[in-house]
């Protein structure tokens, strides 16, 4: 009996000692997490190499070093361990890693020893390296001269002039001015320890490769053979490039010079080209629409020996993410966003191409996949997140889909940090559709309390909301301070179907905002919530939703927090940027008075417009560098909040574009979301 008792006693003890140790996450614990960045598979299979960026608060900047982990299972081992940025370029037959690191091409061993360097000078100013199959080339960005806009380069006399001139759209871009010039591929011999003969393939071409803001090495890739390069381009200027999405894929035979337009005639954003393993096949990511950055995404398989083309995805009702090609050449493998999560799917080459029933489902849970990294036998390696998580690599069983976690590279932290609890929730819709939500409740959640509750409003508009994981708009963070979280997956985002998709474009101002309303309501139903304390959140368009809210909420909120949204529409189309966007998503221009769905936009669904019914506080948060969505926006809604006599706080990050990318200034970012939040909520 005393043994018992002292076995009963200990186990009490070690329970409260597990519970003292265990604590919320907070934004400094947050930004401790290393994030996993690139990977690559051995050529036998065996062995997985992978970066890791950790961030170092003090300095305000990152470093990323390599790893590698068992296939078969077993520990992580660090390889690498100096400050900077490295690449992975290749992993040769008996485990030779070719990386970039400093501006110059490196090899070592698999387990970091024999350490050589390939390029004899720094190459600072080259980006998006890729070797050739046989490693005796190397293709890599540069920026070229295309075009004399700066006063110091139109007048040779005026050297420290940093005036500049223009006389076309697309004068700015994402986070960047046009300074005239522009980014092309060069191809070069790797010589011993010296990179020789390099050449540009785009000569006097005025056109970006990688695409900007969001591409990147993906857009440029050596042929199954090495004889020739595939790049993605929108090979336009000015007002065309600004009102455009028509990119397209371009073959450069290395030997003869020669390019071909291997998309001719396909109107939307084409991109992702990759090889089948046997080279006979090629396949990329297609969209129909010209100005659509958010159509739907579907796989092309094109026979290289005849030039056939094949949607393969064309009869499937949602949109592709990412693809690769099994070793064999039999399948493709695709991730694509379905009933709010990111799942593995399969298309069988060999079955009847272009139906339905080609496509099978093979992962399914509540976590999102968010990369295929590399297929070893009957395994994918594949990379996973969910609410509570960071992207951890895991193993993909082909055969039943259940998967094995390969990495644990932020377990410790997971293991002192109280987790959420995470519920898929469905609503009814005021046009009586179903619609999903998720709901984050904070750790320790007890339903016989009442807890402060937040709607997120997600940006894009047409982005998926579904268990991925954020450093900044973290859910898990938001609930460990006290908060439920609602986030709903209202009109315009992909999963649910593509017309589901599509109904938020010229209609920003309606539905979707009676399916933000809707979802607050919904979970107001609960005994848990304070219908007294309900604040509204969001980004970008989710920053559209809130000060549309503002106008419209009657008096559901009692605080919100909009970073980088729209406030108004027409200076807003005065000085954004990619105008394809605004033109698809609120119809057009605001002079054309025969416009009926800019018109709706311009005077419906301006938030400006409802700012005489603002009477809740808000803050506002607003990136100095952000060109999509310019300061001017920020600073209307805060001067109007303040002209109104409503309580409001300017955030304003001179620095930082669309995201907030430097670490001390995300911790402000956080550090000010939440101070907010306990003044006004």
């Amino acid at each position: 009996m005393k043994k018992r008792i002292l076995i009963l006693l200990t186990t009490i003890v070690m329970i409260n000692a597990d519970a003292q140790v265990k604590q919320n996450l907070t934004p400094e614990t947050l930004w401790k997490l290393g994030r996993l960045g690139s990977q690559n598979i051995t050529p036998d299979g065996k062995r997985i190499l992978f970066g890791v960026t950790q961030y170092n608060m003090n300095q305000n900047k990152s470093e990323l070093n390599f790893y590698t982990v068992p296939v078969a299972g077993g520990p992580m081992q660090q390889i690498t361990n100096e400050p900077g940025s490295k690449s992975i370029l290749k992993i040769g037959v008996g485990g030779r890693v070719t990386y970039m690191f400093e501006g110059r091409i490196w090899q070592m061993n698999i387990d970091g020893e024999n350490l050589t360097m390939l390029s004899d000078k720094a190459m600072d100013d080259i980006d998006n390296v890729r070797l050739s199959p046989d490693g005796k080339k190397v293709i890599f960005t540069r920026e070229v001269a295309a075009a004399k806009i700066l006063g110091k380069d139109k007048y040779s006399d005026l050297p420290k002039s940093n005036a500049m001139v223009f006389t076309d759209l697309n004068y700015r871009h994402w986070d960047k001015w046009n300074t005239g010039k522009c980014s092309h591929v060069f191809v070069a011999d790797i010589n011993g320890g010296s990179i020789t003969n390099e050449k540009d393939i785009m000569p006097g071409e005025p056109y970006d490769v990688p695409q900007q803001p969001s591409g990147g090495l993906e857009d440029m890739i050596f042929s199954h053979d090495g004889k020739s390069i595939l790049y993605v381009c929108k090979k336009k200027t000015g007002k065309e490039y600004a009102q455009s999405t028509n990119t397209d894929i371009y073959q450069y035979d290395i030997a003869s010079g020669k390019t071909t337009n291997l998309t001719e005639g396909m109107m939307g954003y084409d991109t992702n080209p990759a090889f089948s393993g046997d080279g006979s096949k090629l396949a990329w990511l297609s969209m129909k629409e010209d100005g659509y950055e958010a159509d739907k995404n579907d796989i092309i398989l094109r026979d290289n020996k005849t030039g056939e083309k094949i949607n393969l995805t064309e009869k499937w009702d949602e949109s592709v993410n990412s693809f690769l090609f099994s070793n064999d050449s039999s399948k493709l493998f695709f991730l694509a966003v379905h009933n709010g999560t990111e799942q593995l799917f399969q298309i069988d080459l060999h079955g009847t191409l272009g139906s339905p029933t080609a496509i099978k489902q093979v992962t399914s849970g509540q976590w999102d996949i968010t990369s295929i990294v590399a297929q070893a036998a009957n395994t994918l390696i594949v990379n996973r997140t969910d609410m509570n998580h960071a992207a951890e690599i895991y193993a993909v069983n082909l055969y039943d889909g259940s998967m094995r976690q390969m990495t644990t590279i932020n377990n410790e932290i997971y293991n002192r940090t109280r987790l959420s609890k995470i519920d898929e929730r469905h609503i009814k819709t005021t046009d009586g559709k179903d619609m999903l939500a998720w709901v984050i409740y904070p750790p320790n959640f007890d339903p016989a309390k009442k807890y402060p509750t937040l709607l997120f409003c997600q940006g894009g508009p047409q982005s998926a909301l579904s268990q991925g994981y954020s450093f900044r708009w973290n859910f898990q963070l938001m609930a460990a301070q006290g908060y439920i979280v609602i986030a709903p997956n209202r009109r315009g985002m992909p999963g649910h179907g593509v017309e589901w998709n599509r109904e938020i474009s010229g209609d920003w101002g309606g539905q979707p905002i009676k399916d933000y309303l809707s979802a607050i309501d919904d979970i107001c139903k609960e005994s848990y919530v304070d219908k007294n304390r309900l604040g509204c959140v969001g980004a970008s368009y989710g920053g559209y939703s809130v000060y549309m809210l503002a106008g419209v909420h009657n008096k559901r909120f009692k605080t919100f927090i909009a970073h980088d949204g729209l406030f108004d529409l027409k200076s807003w189309y005065g000085t954004t940027e990619e105008l394809w966007f605004a033109n698809k998503d609120i119809g057009g221009n605001y002079w054309n008075k025969d416009n009926k769905t800019a018109k709706r936009s311009y005077d419906k669904f301006n938030p400006s417009n409802y700012v005489d019914k603002w009477d809740t506080p808000i803050m506002v948060v607003q990136g100095g560098k952000d060109f999509r969505v310019p300061i001017e926006q920020g600073l209307q809604a805060f001067q109007a909040a303040q002209l109104r006599g409503i309580k409001s706080k300017l955030l304003y990050l001179p620095e930082e574009n669309h995201w907030v990318l430097k670490p001390q200034n995300a911790l402000v970012w956080q550090r000010e979301f939440f101070d907010w939040l306990k003044e006004t909520l």
